[in-house]
C-alpha cells in the first residue's frame, strides 16, 4: 500500500480557447507502472498486479460538466447518485478530468492521448487528425491536430479485442449503430433537439479510425443504449467492458433540456434510478463486476481547470502556446468518482489523487494489457488496495 492514502469509513458525504494558462503544481501518489517495454504493444502481460482483483466485468457510466462539490458536496440535487448508490462504494474524493471541454476527457480514458485545440473545442468540425511529426514522448503522443485519431493510434477497444476480450459503448438516442458524422462535415449533434439528445462528442470510440474505418466492427460494439437490457440478462452476453454515455439531458449537460424540462442532476439521478439497479442486480456484476460513475470535467474552465497526477509537467505536445489543458489551466478540474464492487467496501472513501489516465491505466491492469497512452507514465497513480478495500478477496 505504498504511497496510498489512508481508507476512511463513514464519510458524508464554453467553447472559446484562451492563451493563458494557470500551471498549478500537480498532485502525485500511488504506484503506476509504465507497463511494457514498446508504447505500442497490445501484447497482454503474463499476470495481473497481485493487489488487483479478478475483476472481469466494468461498467462505466459518465455523466457530464459537474465538479464534485456540486454532485457529492451538501445540497447535492443527485441525492441517488450522493446518498444510496455513494453508501454503496468508495467515493474517490480526490479525482481530476484532464482536460476542458467534454471531448479530450473521453479520449482520454479510451486511448491516453492528450488534448488539442480540436479536441478542447469539441471538435465543431469531424475532421481528420494530421500527423504532423513522429510519436513523442511520454505517453507516446501522436503530434498533430483533429479530431479523428489515425489507425495506428493504440486504444483501449482494440486492445480488448487483441486481447479476445469484448467491449460495447452504450449511447442513448443514437438512432442507429456507430453513428457519426462524415469526414471534414459539421457535427450537428452538437446542440441536442427535443426528440434527439444524443451527442458524437460524449461517444468516444467515434474519433478512432481503428473503430470506425471498420464499419461491420463498428456497428457491433457502438451500439443504442436499449441493446444493454438484453446484454445484462445473461453473463456471457454481458461485454468485458461496458461504456455508458447518457444523452444530453440525461447526463445533466443540459439545464432545462432541450424538450423544456428540468434537466441537470435531477436527470442525473432518474437515468441512475433506472440504470445501476439493472447493473448491479446483473450476472455479469453479482459474479466479478466493478460499477465506475464519474464526470467528464468540472462545470467550466473558469469554475475549475485544476489537475493533479503530473498533468501540469505533462501536458501533451498538440496545444497551442500558453494554453492547458484545462484551457485555463492545467487540467479539468476535480470532479470525483464512486466505484462500486464486491471488491470495495461500502460507505468508504480514498483520498489519492485520480485522473481520467489513471482510470486508463487501471482498466489495463484490470484486463491484463500495456498501458498505453498517458496512463504509461511512470508515477501516474492507479487504482491499488485504496480502492479495492474490501479485504477478504485478498490472498
Amino acid at each position: 500500500m505504498s504511497g496510498r492514502s489512508w481508507v476512511l469509513r463513514g464519510a458524508p458525504l464554453a467553447l472559446a480557447l484562451v492563451l493563458a494558462a494557470s500551471l498549478a503544481p500537480a498532485q502525485a501518489a500511488g504506484h503506476g507502472s509504465a507497463g511494457g517495454k514498446s508504447a505500442t504493444s497490445s501484447k497482454r502481460p503474463t499476470h495481473r498486479p497481485s493487489y488487483v482483483p479478478r475483476i472481469r466485468h466494468v461498467f462505466i457510466i459518465n455523466i457530464e460538466n459537474k465538479g464534485y462539490a456540486e454532485t457529492f458536496g451538501e445540497g447535492t440535487e443527485s441525492p441517488y447518485l450522493a446518498g444510496k448508490l455513494r453508501k454503496k462504494g468508495v467515493l474517490l474524493n480526490n479525482f481530476y478530468a484532464t482536460a476542458h471541454n467534454s471531448l479530450p476527457n473521453y479520449i482520454a480514458q479510451i486511448s491516453g492521448q492528450a488534448p488539442n485545440a480540436q479536441t478542447q473545442a469539441d471538435c465543431q468540425v469531424y475532421s481528420k487528425f494530421e500527423l504532423s511529426g513522429a510519436a513523442v514522448a511520454p505517453g507516446h503522443q501522436a503530434v498533430g491536430s483533429g479530431c479523428v485519431f489515425p489507425q495506428g493510434v493504440r486504444s483501449l477497444p482494440r486492445q480488448l479485442t487483441h486481447a479476445r476480450l469484448s467491449w460495447k459503448g452504450y449511447m442513448q438516442q443514437m438512432r442507429k449503430p456507430c453513428n457519426h458524422p462524415k469526414l471534414g462535415h459539421r457535427d450537428p449533434t452538437q446542440l441536442a433537439r427535443p426528440h434527439h439528445n444524443y451527442a458524437v462528442r460524449h461517444n468516444p470510440f467515434m474519433y478512432l479510425r481503428s473503430v470506425t474505418s471498420r464499419h461491420a466492427y463498428c456497428k457491433r460494439h457502438v451500439r443504442p443504449l436499449n441493446d444493454l437490457r438484453n446484454d445484462l440478462a445473461k453473463r456471457k452476453r454481458t461485454p468485458n467492458l461496458v461504456y455508458i454515455s447518457p444523452d444530453l439531458c440525461r447526463d445533466g449537460h443540459d439545464d432545462p433540456c432541450a424538450n423544456g424540462k428540468k434537466g441537470g442532476l435531477r436527470q442525473v439521478d432518474t437515468f441512475l434510478q433506472e440504470w445501476a439497479p439493472r447493473i448491479l442486480h446483473s450476472p455479469a456484476f453479482k459474479r466479478n463486476g466493478m460499477l465506475i460513475i464519474t464526470a467528464d470535467e468540472s462545470d467550466s474552465p473558469v469554475e475549475d481547470s485544476s489537475a493533479c497526477c503530473g498533468e501540469s509537467e505533462n501536458p501533451g505536445p498538440n496545444l497551442m502556446l500558453g494554453s492547458g489543458p484545462g484551457i485555463l489551466g492545467p487540467g479539468g478540474g476535480r470532479i470525483g468518482a464512486l466505484v462500486i464492487s464486491h471488491y470495495t467496501r461500502p460507505n468508504t472513501w480514498s483520498t489519492t489523487p485520480y485522473n481520467h489516465y489513471s482510470l486508463l491505466g487501471s482498466l489495463e491492469e484490470i484486463f491484463r494489457l500495456r498501458k498505453l497512452g498517458m496512463a504509461r507514465l511512470p508515477d501516474l497513480p492507479v487504482f491499488g488496495l485504496d480502492v479495492y478495500n474490501n479485504g477478504w478477496w485478498h490472498d
